[in-house]
This record gives C-alpha cells, structure tokens and sequence, in this order.
C-alpha cells in the first residue's frame, strides 16, 4: 500500500499537456458561466443555478471562478455560495490528486 505523499508524487509526474487542457478548459468554463449569470442578473432574465456554476470548479475551475468573482463583483457577499465554493475546490482538489496519484500509480 502506497503512502499518500507517494500517491502525490506519483500523480505529479504523470501530470501532462492533457490534465492541463482540462484545468483551461474548466477555468475558462468557470469564468464564463460566472460572466453570463452576471449579464443575466442585470437583465431580470432566467439565471444560472448555482449547482450549475460551481460544476466546473469541481472540474479545477477555481481560479477561473475566483477571477470571475472579482471581475464581475458578482457572489462575493453570498456567503453560502462561497462555502459551497471552497467544498468544490477542496473535493477538485481530492478528485485530482486521486486521480493523478492513480495514474501514477498505474504507470510505475
């Protein structure tokens, strides 16, 4: 049985050009879902649910989420949406380093 920080180091070197399209794409997925229920609050129209929003944090959107946040001024006094946010980006992390570390651990 593998330790953890040897799962992680495992993880880390199986880390490629791939996982790194996907933590853009889900950043980028991120920002622009933040952007869009923005645009959709100033118009009175149908939003986003928040379940739908923090989908690409769990994905490792959390920097593009956070940068949208602060691009937008949109959620940033909702505390309930910012714990909601930190659960995603902890189990992004979680999800991640499981992942990675068992790539790894497949590969050696």
């Amino acid at each position: 049985m593998q330790s953890l920080v040897e799962l992680v180091e495992a993880g880390a070197a199986t880390f490629g050009a791939p996982h790194l399209v996907a933590l853009i794409v889900a950043n980028a997925a991120a920002f622009l879902a933040m952007g869009y229920d923005k645009w959709c609050a100033g118009r009175g129209a149908r939003r986003v649910p928040e379940a739908r929003l923090l989908l690409p944090v769990w994905f490792g959107g959390v920097l593009g989420m956070w940068l949208a946040m602060r691009a937008f001024r949109h959620k940033t006094q909702k505390r309930t949406f910012q714990v909601r946010m930190a659960v995603a980006a902890v189990g992004s992390l979680v999800l991640w380093g499981a992942g990675l570390g068992l790539l790894g651990a497949l590969a050696t």
